[in-house]
């Protein structure tokens, strides 16, 4: 009886030493799972998400160990959601054109960002950190001139090469609710004497070309098919667009006006309460790598704003780089995003009606 009783309390001793064991393991293991941390990026979806994907998270992940949820939306969604979250945000790190981003730093919902935590932020193009340090531009497209080299063997030249006659209905407009009308508005109201506030001169020409237009599209795929169908020998459009159409096989090539392509300028910001501030500065270091921003522009003909970026000449031909660079325009955003409700009516009242 003794010796089954010492037995029972050795089994007893060794379930209960097993089962401490195995509870301190656990509690080790806890903390582990609990510091993986994940950052939030807010981004846009399609293809850029699918680039954003190759070319900047999977580096990011690798070198930190963390992981990445995206949010997918466009700039206004993304604007309206850091808004709402009025300084707790739930974003690390959200992408929005730079009106929007400028409008959001003005609103102090928007970090500093601290460029001694950017490795690469020397190596950038002027401007692409503001001097509120609120947002940085991490590539460069623009609106340019779109066009057939079928039915154009010679290139064009200027925004004015659109209105000659022999153009007339072969040509495409975006409209003004669309990023390439608004610029091409302002690219024709400056040509004309006017200026960012008094777009009179803009929509007097717009309204003499609009007779010559196919179409004003909406949507910048809209333009790919004009394109493939021959209907079209030029379009205000965008370099990205006409390099992933060429790789696709349609006829369209890009060209910059002599009077400068009108900018564009998307940007990576660190909304105000964004949890892990110091994660999203290393993300948006990886973006801005020489590697990073090589990557994504061979795969989405993205404008780099790194100096040290080599890019193959297929690409070099269609990005803004060199003198096409050096020529574009950037309409300040914050005046554009003000004055655009009433130069939406007046496009519909003046112009399309």
């Amino acid at each position: 009886m003794a010796i089954e009783r010492t037995d029972r309390a050795r089994r007893r001793m060794t379930a209960g030493t097993a089962a401490a064991v195995i509870t301190a393991a656990v509690a080790v293991a806890a903390p582990a799972v609990a510091s993986a941390e994940e950052l939030v990026i807010a981004t846009f979806g399609g293809s850029f998400a699918e680039d954003t994907k190759t070319c900047h998270i999977a580096a990011f992940e690798k070198a930190t160990g963390a992981t990445v949820a995206m949010k997918v939306g466009s700039s206004v969604q993304h604007a309206a959601a850091i808004r709402a979250m009025g300084g707790r945000s739930q974003f690390d790190v959200a992408y929005m054109d730079d009106s929007l981003a400028t409008q959001l730093a003005n609103e102090k919902l928007l970090s500093e960002i601290d460029t001694a935590k950017l490795g690469n932020a020397a190596d950038l193009i002027p401007g692409a950190i503001p001097d509120n340090k609120r947002f940085v531009v991490f590539m460069l497209g623009a609106t340019a001139l779109a066009y057939n080299p079928e039915m154009m063997p010679e290139p064009p030249t200027s925004w004015t090469d659109l209105a000659d006659p022999k153009w007339k209905g072969k040509i495409a407009l975006g409209d003004v609710t669309g990023t390439s009308g608004m610029q091409f508005l302002l690219a024709m109201n400056r040509m004309h004497g006017g200026t960012i506030d008094n777009i009179d001169p803009g929509i007097a020409a717009l309204k003499e070309l609009a007779p010559s237009a196919v179409t004003f599209y909406t949507q910048a795929d809209q333009i790919v098919s004009l394109f493939e169908r021959g209907e079209i020998a030029m379009a205000p459009w965008y370099p990205d667009r006409v390099g992933s159409a060429a790789d696709k096989g349609v006829k369209v090539a890009v060209a910059y006006p002599k009077e400068g392509a009108v900018g564009i300028r998307p940007t990576l910001s660190i909304p105000e309460g964004a949890p892990h501030a110091d994660l999203a500065h290393k993300f948006i270091d990886v973006v801005l790598s020489p590697e990073g921003q090589a990557c994504f522009a061979e795969r989405k003909y993205a404008g780099p704003v790194n100096t040290k970026v080599d890019l193959s000449d297929k690409v070099a031909k269609i990005v803004p780089t060199g003198e096409a660079r050096d020529n574009l325009w950037f309409p300040d955003p914050q005046t554009v995003a003000s004055n655009m409700p009433d130069w939406i009516r007046r496009w519909q009242r003046e112009v399309t009606r």
